[in-house]
């Protein structure tokens, strides 16, 4: 192999430690894994405006000879690494391309594929070339429309007995001028590229400057103050100082003793590139380290008395190798610490997506798996066991206790029946203008109309004893049949019934709906807690609607039942009936009795009245003026007894409507069936192409796990690399 330009074992042969090779190779081993792009990782960065000798300063740092011409030349990061080994006597040159973490798969598998072993040093710029055109770049490979740059990575690798142990990525130079070669968006992208890399804490700055220009105004220096604010981790590097004016020699040492206003905590050195004309007699680093002692041995450097260990680039190349092992020894628990919390994210999040599904198999046993899961946090919201199970997410979640919110719903449905269910309320007090106006009776013909229109326009009216009545006299006339005077017919309860619960229907129906909300925001907030990809999250729930919609349809076919059953001739057992229909009947009767005592006793007795016995004259006397008194309206007895069975029949059956809604509608159409939605069971009797339509996994999802598990591997192996103690 032509290894003419590269610097012989010995010459670096004090700068070696096993420490030192170990740890830069565990870190190029990381880099490798690709781990360099999730996790920052100790690194150099050779920077600097365009032109300012960046190619000159790498060859000098690793002994490579980059191609040095006018105009742009770097389109990409350039990783070089230099890894001695006196393994073999040989020296393996091997250039292979990064993908960006942008790139897609197809591209990332392409560009990855790209592997090269040189036969000599002097092929790298065909290698530049191929890798110029594999990543797009405009002006390689017949490409016209491609940019002008790219943030994929060349890594060339050098290995053997070089004496160095070192790595360094060359950037590419930074546009100061828009040009016909670079375009606005060009400037912006190698901008956004650089900044990349300089604003990692573990990223040494060497950043390149042209002694002829003003360090005030080239871009590196500004992006460097920037991201380095208290120059910790920059090192200066001054080029070209043959091109500068005579006599400004003492500026330029002055920066370069870092007394200047531009000072940094690493400091500058001082480097003379060859020339086009000195490059040839600069056959390897000690030609031209000689060429370096030979000019700023000159008077006109002399006298500035310049750091020796400052100046040239076996200095440089000695500093830099005993500040990366140090950087890399500081920075490498830190490293260690990212890496084990991003393994543990990256396996959570893989956790979170469980397992792979290629086949029917593997989806039936994860639908089934979700469906467990499922069915045990509905059983624990529909029996109230809140602190048994998912016990977060019943706390999380005011939404989430199920049997609580629907228990409360139901006891809200009781009492508002049982407060404003009737029709009719009767009230004493007189009723203002407008209750007044809507209390008024409504006409037959308006009758008619109410009966077609929906029950939700039926508001409560309040009435006086008084329109009570009169309304039960204008029904009772209206229900007359064979029966004799005082006797009422059989339809005259129905039809009062009816009037009176009017407003059942609506309320029920209001009641189940919202019901049926409380269960649409559960499974919403359920689903949403125990299915992380959104596709089966999607199939789930729709299942789950599908259900409830099929519930809610079922529970409004079951209240018609019970709505039917109440518009029957009234029917009850409940012994409630009879004790509140005789009990007040004895409470009118005595009502009724002591007002004629008492009106008798007032007009004719003055209140008073002594009975000495059965047969006293005087209680004979009293019994006649009360007989005289009554006066028996058989039609206002009809009525008034009609209301008595009204109020009496109403409350036993408005209390077991509520019963039959709860039990009936609620429990066996919504509550009682919702675990049959979603369980292992429903999973099984799935065909395959519902299994493959609900559980199937997209393709970006595949991608995403795919990904997934190549980084926790990756993760692994860097943490396995740096598990291995230094020699």
């Amino acid at each position: 192999m032509n290894i003419e330009s590269i610097q012989a074992a010995t010459a670096f042969r004090h700068l070696r430690t096993s420490t030192s090779s170990q740890r830069l190779s565990q870190i190029e081993q990381i880099r490798a894994h690709g781990i360099g792009e999730v996790v920052a990782l100790p690194q150099l960065a050779v920077c600097g405006d365009q032109s300012a000798g960046k190619s000159s300063v790498l060859e000098a740092i690793t002994g490579i000879p980059f191609p040095q011409q006018d105009g742009l030349c770097t389109r990409f990061p350039t990783e070089i690494t230099l890894r001695h080994s006196e393994a073999t006597q040989s020296i393996t040159i091997f250039a292979s391309i990064r993908p960006h973490s942008v790139r897609s798969r197809k591209e990332k598998d392409y560009l990855a594929s790209y592997q090269k072993t040189l036969g000599a040093i002097s092929e790298l710029p065909s290698i530049i070339a191929d890798a110029s055109k594999l990543m797009g770049i405009r002006g390689y490979g017949g490409q016209k429309n491609g940019p002008a740059f790219a943030a994929d990575v060349l890594r060339i690798e050098i290995t053997g007995p070089i004496g160095l142990q070192l790595s360094v990525v060359d950037l590419p130079g930074l546009i100061s001028v828009v040009s016909e070669e670079q375009n606005e968006n060009d400037v912006v992208m190698i901008h956004d590229m650089v900044t990349s890399y300089l604003q990692s804490s573990r990223t040494i700055i060497l950043a390149v400057v042209q002694a002829s220009n003003d360090f005030a105004n080239q871009c590196i220096i500004r992006m460097a103050r920037k991201h380095d604010p208290e120059g910790q981790r920059t090192v200066g590097i001054i080029t070209k100082p043959d091109l500068i004016n005579q006599g400004t020699e003492s500026k330029i040492a002055r920066i370069a003793k870092n007394l200047d206003t531009i000072k940094l905590k690493l400091g500058f050195f001082l480097l003379k590139n060859p020339s086009p004309m000195e490059r040839k007699d600069c056959h390897s680093m000690t030609a031209r380290s000689a060429l370096e002692d030979r000019f700023f041995s000159r008077p006109s450097w002399a006298i500035h008395h310049l750091d020796k260990k400052r100046i040239g680039s076996e200095s440089l190349r000695t500093f830099l190798q005993k500040l990366l092992d140090s950087h890399i020894e500081h920075e490498l628990p830190k490293v260690r610490n990212e890496i084990k919390k991003r393994l543990d994210a990256t396996e959570a999040e893989l956790r979170s997506m469980g397992d792979a599904r290629s086949t029917v198999g593997d989806i039936r046993s994860f639908l089934t798996s979700l469906s467990m899961a499922f069915y045990d946090m509905l059983q624990a919201a529909l029996d109230g066991n809140y602190h048994t199970l998912r016990h977060d997410f019943f706390d999380s979640n005011q939404n989430a206790r199920l049997r609580a919110l629907v228990q409360q719903a139901n006891t809200n449905f009781a009492t508002f029946m049982r407060t404003q269910g009737a029709r009719r309320v009767v009230r004493e007090e007189p009723a203002e203008t407008e209750e007044a106006e809507e209390a008024e009776e409504p006409d037959e013909d308006e009758d008619e109309q109410l009966e077609q229109v929906d029950d939700n326009l039926f508001p409560q009216i309040y009435v006086t004893q008084q329109e009570m009545m009169d309304w039960i006299k204008e029904v009772y006339s209206r229900t007359r049949g064979k029966e004799l005077t005082g006797s009422c017919n059989s339809a005259l309860l129905a039809e009062l019934f009816q009037e009176q619960s009017r407003r059942w229907a609506h309320i029920a129906e209001g009641h189940i709906l919202d019901v049926r909300a409380l269960i649409f925001v559960w499974i919403e907030q359920a689903v949403r807690a125990l299915v992380p990809e959104d596709g089966v999250r999607a199939e789930v729930g729709n299942m789950l609607y599908g259900w409830l919609d099929s519930a809610h349809k079922s529970a409004f076919e079951e209240l018609g039942k019970l709505l039917q059953d109440e518009r029957r001739h009234p029917l009850t057992y409940n012994h409630y009936y009879t004790d509140n229909v005789q009990k007040e009947r004895q409470e009118g009767r005595r009502n009724k009795v002591r007002n004629l005592f008492t009106r008798e006793l007032q007009k004719k007795w003055q209140g008073k009245l002594e009975i000495l016995s059965k047969s006293d004259p005087v209680l004979e006397k009293f019994l006649s003026g009360v007989d005289r008194r009554i006066v028996v309206d058989m039609e206002y007895q009809a009525c008034s007894e009609a209301l008595t069975q009204l109020d009496a029949y109403y409350k036993v059956a408005m209390k077991t409507f509520v019963d039959n809604v709860a039990r009936q509608v609620i429990e066996r159409h919504l509550m009682g069936s919702f675990s049959e939605a979603f369980n292992p069971t429903s999973v099984a009797r799935m065909s395959d192409d519902e299994l493959l339509r609900i559980g199937s996994e997209p393709q970006h999802e595949a991608d995403r796990r795919a990904r997934l598990n190549n980084m926790a591997q990756a993760l692994r192996q860097s943490l396995l690399v740096l598990q291995r103690p230094a020699s």
